[in-house]
């Protein structure tokens, strides 16, 4: 879209991922894990809700009588821990074909480089692969280097066919590598779709958009 650095730079733009992060129940260090017992200290917080329901059954072994406070014992309590962060690794597949070079390659180029930036402040890795011409090339395996994917990105060449679904496998066989590797793979595709080389080099759209698809169904199969 051609609004579309300014939706990624605009108020909250490079905010979003944490702040929809915390609205799970996402902190600094990750996902606060299920209740357990015990006591809100060493980094534990207070489950009130766990807790509450942990001393409802005992009310009346307790002695309570309706309009009295509750009564909680130590036993009651219930804590959540935070888990580690699982570790990101966002694999952008880049078309720099001639259907999407030549005047809209810079468009991409800002926006990779934002969305880039936004994968380094959560440390996550980031991979570029570029596709044109009769194949796709791995410009930068997976790095925490934003210097080096920029550089990468910089010098990004354009033009040529699209061969849309050996961008699409050469990514997905990234994510599937990174997935073994122990990180979770987000793999972001940016292409105007119009593909016209098939996977075994023939021209041709017609041919090309269905391994197109062939190859997107395997990334919903892989559950990328």
């Amino acid at each position: 879209p051609a609004d579309l650095l300014q939706s990624l730079a605009g108020p909250g733009g490079g905010q979003r991922s944490g702040s929809a992060m915390a609205k799970r129940g996402y902190g600094a260090r990750g996902r606060a894990g299920p209740p357990r017992p015990g006591l809100p200290r060493r980094g534990a917080r207070l489950d009130l809700a766990a807790t509450l329901i942990a001393a409802a059954p005992m009310q009346r072994l307790r002695g309570r009588v309706a309009g009295e406070r509750i009564a909680v014992r130590s036993a009651d309590i219930r804590v959540r821990r935070p888990q580690p962060r699982q570790l990101s690794a966002t694999i952008f597949a880049v078309d720099a074909s001639g259907s999407s070079a030549m005047a809209r390659l810079a468009e991409v180029k800002g926006a990779v480089e934002q969305l880039l930036a936004q994968s380094y402040v959560r440390r996550d890795e980031v991979a570029l692969i570029a596709f044109r011409g009769e194949g796709a090339e791995t410009l930068l395996p997976p790095t925490r280097s934003l210097a080096r994917a920029k550089r990468e990105l910089a010098s990004l060449p354009g033009g040529g066919p699209t061969p849309l679904a050996e961008g699409i496998v050469a990514a997905l066989r990234e994510a599937i590598r990174s997935r073994e590797a122990g990180r979770a793979p987000l793999l972001l595709l940016l292409t105007d779709g119009g593909a016209n080389v098939a996977r075994d080099g023939t021209r041709g759209r017609s041919a090309a958009h269905e391994d197109a698809a062939a190859a997107a169904a395997l990334v919903a199969a892989a559950g990328i």
